[in-house]
């Protein structure tokens, strides 16, 4: 086998998408070391086992975050993880949008959600922001709420008086943390549905 053969197989091979990008995949956190392993970092965590099953790395920066380009099932993907912190993603996520000419209805937003129990998943096509700061500033920029969105469990605060921020941005346990492991893989598989228009079908088969 000559090199040329090398190369060519290596072409072949490459996950490296080529054509025009037709959506944006964005998972929710705050960067830093700090933040790493985080409730808050849920959307984060998600998109980094995506590009580890894709061989990829998000380490690109762009649009204030980082950024991956992916073939997802076919389907030509950004992976965007916003740095402006939380209550700022909307700046970035709008940025990405605009630099692609895509409209919302191409965005799918992973985030971490209180309302359901550790390894949970919630598909949804729209909605409010529901308390959440990083999709409250996505809608106030983009103008629209009809992006679709993946909720993930995080569990509910210990009681009621708990501080909030110090809840989300607390650490998972052991046990929830493999649960998490879990419910990210199950979020990669709903966004290769998703992307290929299957939304009901990721729907029915992990909506909690």
């Amino acid at each position: 086998m000559s090199i040329f053969d090398v190369f060519d197989r290596i072409s072949q091979n490459s996950q490296t998408p080529r054509g025009k990008i037709e959506y944006i995949i964005a998972g929710l956190g705050n960067p830093g070391l700090e933040y790493e392993g985080t409730r808050h970092n849920a959307g984060f965590f998600t998109v980094d086992v995506l590009a580890e099953q894709l061989g990829e790395n998000i380490n690109r920066l762009k649009f204030k975050g980082k950024t991956a380009e992916v073939t997802v099932n076919g389907i030509r993907c950004l992976l965007l993880k916003p740095t402006t912190y939380m209550n700022n993603s909307g700046e970035s996520v709008v940025q990405a949008l605009e630099f692609y000419k895509l409209d919302t209805d191409r965005l799918i937003v992973i985030y971490d959600d209180i309302s359901l129990e550790p390894g949970k998943l919630r598909i949804r096509r729209k909605g409010s922001h529901g308390g959440h700061n990083g999709i409250r500033s996505i809608i106030e920029l983009t103008g629209k709420d009809d992006f679709q969105r993946i909720k993930m469990g995080v569990g509910k605060k210990p009681h009621p008086d708990y501080d909030l921020a110090k809840w989300v941005l607390g650490k998972f346990g052991k046990d929830d943390s493999a649960k998490m492991t879990s419910a990210a893989e199950n979020a990669c598989e709903c966004l290769k549905l998703m992307v290929q228009g299957k939304t009901d079908e990721a729907m029915n088969k992990y909506n909690s």
